[in-house]
């Protein structure tokens, strides 16, 4: 049985955010920017897989957005 997903995000950091994750992009993953968004399409023979697989993209998006946003506000108060 093959099972697939897909998790789209929408972020003003689409290209930044999937640049970070790309090296993610083998196996069971794949990441990509589509119209500004992120997007991570995730596929495999079990649930298990599949849950762990996203799971793992959800922490290193997380901390991703995370390191965009505080790049963007340290950006933006050098500029004042």
């Amino acid at each position: 049985m093959k099972i697939k997903g897909t998790i789209i995000s929408k972020t003003d950091s689409a290209k930044e955010i999937a640049d970070a994750l790309s090296p993610d992009n083998a196996g069971y993953m794949k990441c990509s920017v589509e119209n500004g968004s992120v997007k991570a399409e995730f596929s495999g023979e079990s649930p298990r897989t599949v849950l762990a697989t996203a799971d793992d993209y959800l922490m290193n998006l997380s901390v991703a957005w995370q390191i965009s946003e505080s790049a963007e506000k340290h950006n933006n108060s050098k500029v004042k």
